[in-house]
C-alpha cells in the first residue's frame, strides 16, 4: 500500500506544479457516473479560490462553528482583522476595526445574545460584558500604539469570542451517512495532547466538519494506539505517523480481525454535510474553498494510499507551510486528503520533528464524551 509519504516521494513537487499550471489553464468537469449517491447533490459552479487564505488555526476553528449569527462573525473578523493592519503598521486601520467592534459590542448585544440557550444565557452576558470592557481597554493601548500590548489583549479578546461562539453551538449539525454508522464518530470537538521525544503539541480535531475522520483518530488515540510510534520518512514538508509494528500498515480493528478503512471526508464552506469517498476533482469541484484547508500550519489530515481516496487508517500527516503545494489563493492539497483537526499549540515542536523521533504518549484531555462508538 503505497501511504502519502510515498505519494508525495513518488510524484513531488513537479506533480504538484504541472497540475496547478493545468488547473489553471484548462477548466474542466468530470462525469459522475457511478459515483455514490451520498457524494454529490445537486449541480454546483464550481469556482477558483479568491482572497487570502486563512492561515490562523484558531481563526478557521473559529469559522468552522456550526452557527448563524452575522454580529458575533462580524465582531470576530474585526478583531482578526488588527493582526493583519500591524504587520504593516496601519495604525488607523487598526483604530477602525477597534472602532467597529466597539460599536457591535455596544449596540448589538441583543443580536450577540441570539439563539444562545436560555441556560446559557448568564455565562454569556458576561463574556459579552468582558469583551466590551476589554475592547475599550484595546483602544487604549492603540491610541498608545503599543503593538505588544494590542497582540496581548486582541488574543485574549478572540479567546473569549470563542467561548461565545461556542456557546451558540446547540446540536450537532448534521447526520452522518447510516453507512458509516459501524466507525467512530466525533460529534463535537476533542483536544489531544501529543507528547513527542521533541517536546508536546496540542491537537483540536474537529468532528463539526469531519466526524468520521475525527473520530478515528480521537478512538486510536484513547486505545493508545499512537503511544510509542515513531515518525516515519517523508518529504521536508510533512510529519507523518501512525504505521503500526509489523507488516500491517493501519489499524486492525480487535472485533472484526479487519483493517478499519476511513473514507474521504471534506465538507464545502456553506454547505451543510461533507462530500465522501470522493475527492473534489473527480467530483467536478475545482478549489471550492473547504471548512477545513490545508492553509494553516500544522494542519492534521489521514494519511492514505496514492491511488485509493478511501484506504486510509490510522497514518495521520501534520503539513508545514509550502509555498509551492499552497500559493496564495489557490491550495493543491484540498479536497484530496481529508482535514479533521489543527495543531494549535507547539508549532516549534512540530518544526523540530523528524524521522525516527517518537510519539511518547497521546490523549485526550477534552471533549471525549463527544466521541460516539458503533453501537
Amino acid at each position: 500500500m503505497e501511504t502519502t509519504s510515498k505519494f508525495f516521494q513518488n510524484w513531488g513537487k513537479r506533480f504538484f506544479k504541472a497540475t496547478l499550471i493545468v488547473l489553471l489553464i484548462v477548466p474542466f468537469y468530470l462525469g459522475l457516473s457511478g459515483i455514490n449517491s451520498r457524494a454529490y447533490a445537486a449541480p454546483r459552479k464550481s469556482q477558483l479560490a479568491k482572497g487570502n487564505a486563512i492561515t490562523d488555526p484558531a481563526a478557521i476553528l473559529r469559522y468552522s462553528l456550526p452557527i448563524d449569527n452575522d454580529a458575533v462573525r462580524q465582531l470576530q473578523g474585526d478583531i482578526e482583522d488588527i493582526s493583519n493592519q500591524l504587520r504593516s503598521k496601519r495604525w488607523n486601520s487598526v483604530k477602525q476595526d477597534v472602532s467597529s467592534a466597539i460599536k457591535i459590542a455596544n449596540r448589538k448585544k441583543e443580536r450577540l445574545l441570539a439563539g444562545i440557550p436560555d441556560e446559557r444565557q448568564a455565562e454569556a452576558e458576561k463574556l459579552v460584558a468582558a469583551i466590551d470592557t476589554e475592547l475599550t481597554q484595546l483602544q487604549e493601548a492603540v491610541e498608545a500604539r503599543d503593538k505588544d500590548r494590542v497582540t496581548t489583549q486582541r488574543r485574549e479578546l478572540l479567546d473569549r469570542v470563542t467561548t461565545l461562539e461556542e456557546l451558540m453551538v446547540t446540536a450537532f449539525p448534521f447526520e452522518v451517512p447510516e453507512e458509516y454508522s459501524n466507525l467512530p464518530q466525533l460529534k463535537g470537538r476533542a483536544t489531544v495532547e501529543m507528547k513527542t521525544s521533541k517536546g508536546a503539541i496540542a491537537i483540536i480535531a474537529d468532528g463539526y466538519s469531519a466526524p468520521i475522520n475525527a473520530g478515528n483518530f480521537v478512538d486510536l488515540v484513547q486505545r493508545g494506539f499512537y503511544d510509542g510510534l515513531e515518525f516515519i520518512p517523508g518529504q521536508d514538508f510533512v510529519r507523518q505517523v501512525g504505521d503500526p509494528p509489523g507488516k500491517e500498515e493501519g489499524f486492525i480493528d480487535p472485533k472484526t480481525k479487519e483493517y478499519r478503512a476511513i473514507p474521504l471526508e471534506v465538507l464545502i464552506q456553506g454547505e451543510e454535510e461533507p462530500l465522501y469517498e470522493i475527492t473534489l476533482e473527480d467530483a467536478g469541484y475545482y478549489l471550492e474553498p473547504l471548512a477545513l484547508p490545508f492553509s494553516a500550519y500544522g494542519a492534521v489530515a489521514l494519511a492514505r494510499p496514492g491511488d485509493d481516496p478511501n484506504g486510509g487508517s490510522s497514518q495521520v500527516f501534520f503539513f508545514l507551510f509550502d509555498t509551492e503545494l499552497t500559493p496564495p489563493g489557490f491550495n493543491l492539497l484540498d479536497g484530496r486528503y481529508s482535514v479533521f483537526g489543527y495543531v494549535v499549540e507547539g508549532k516549534e515542536v512540530l518544526d523540530k520533528l523528524k524521522a525516527g523521533d517518537k510519539v511518547i504518549s497521546a490523549k485526550v484531555v477534552r471533549g471525549s464524551e463527544n466521541l460516539v462508538q458503533p453501537s
